[in-house]
């Protein structure tokens, strides 16, 4: 195990989330145990591994939708299982998701899509919202598809989407399910360099899992590595490092792979959007 690199000038803020050797069951089945890592407060964490590791399980633990079996999980220093269900509700709002596969309703227009959040969880008249909408959707670069439907838009305008969604409420945290997936090379790569300028303009903290070493390479800053056999984490520190300084089998298989590189995807494919 390694640890983490010197914070980045974005996090400079300290420890902002952390899980203190949790465990972690789906039925009768534990996914992970003694796991313990910490996010600092503007870094952008990967969770990383092999698939069936339990990433997502941990993305769930985080979001409030499943308890931990024993440990702790902290959000600037407040416990968040030993809260009642209104401190719970209040600490879930500074979290914004952005779900694997966008997860747009269809039946509504983008709009109506970003202005959910703010019709659940707050009183905000209409012609407000639609001032924030407005607002969200430029800062992704859709402000042009706020009446269109999910299915006249592309994957990576979906992604945009349900980005614009996530940062309807000002989160403190964003919570990243595959950002990339699903997306040709370039568009990914312009979905990478949006999720640092969102970092930098707005300072939020981002936890994401992804399968795409080159989004990893090139926007993780920290991060931990789960491992299947062993049911925990077994490296922490940025993808980058995990390369080049871990020497565990697991983590070198799976970070060296193909020697992807952020360089490394087509820059003649057409993006498509």
């Amino acid at each position: 195990m390694i640890s983490p690199q010197p914070a980045s000038p974005h996090s400079e803020g300290g420890t902002f989330l952390s899980l203190e050797d949790v465990t972690l069951r789906q039925g009768e089945q534990t996914v992970l145990r003694h796991l313990s890592f910490e996010v600092r407060r503007g870094s952008i964490f990967a969770i990383m591994g092999g698939s069936g590791v339990g990433k997502t399980t941990v993305l769930r633990a985080m979001t409030g939708s499943l308890p931990p079996q024993t440990g702790t999980f902290r959000v600037n220093g407040e416990d968040y299982w030993t809260l009642g269900a209104y401190g719970r509700a209040r600490i879930g709002r500074r979290f914004g998701v952005l779900f694997q596969g966008g997860a747009l309703w269809s039946s509504m227009t983008v709009g109506e899509n970003v202005a959910l959040p703010m019709q659940m969880f707050t009183h905000i008249d209409s012609r407000t919202v639609r001032g924030i909408v407005e607002l969200k959707l430029a800062l992704v670069g859709m402000e042009d598809a706020i009446d269109l439907l999910p299915a006249q838009l592309s994957g990576g305008m979906v992604k945009r989407a349900g980005l614009a969604r996530a940062l309807a409420l000002d989160p403190d945290v964003l919570i990243l399910d595959e950002p990339s997936s699903g997306l040709d090379p370039v568009s990914a790569r312009h979905l990478d360099d949006l999720i640092l300028d969102l970092r930098a303009a707005l300072e939020t903290t981002i936890v994401m899992v992804s399968h795409d070493l080159a989004s990893l390479f090139a926007i993780a800053d920290d991060g931990v590595f789960l491992d299947e056999k062993t049911r925990t984490a077994i490296a922490h520190g940025s993808p980058a490092e995990l390369r080049d300084r871990c020497s565990n089998p697991a983590v070198q298989a799976f970070m060296r792979r193909g020697r992807t590189s952020k360089h490394s995807r087509s820059m003649h494919e057409v993006p498509n959007e």
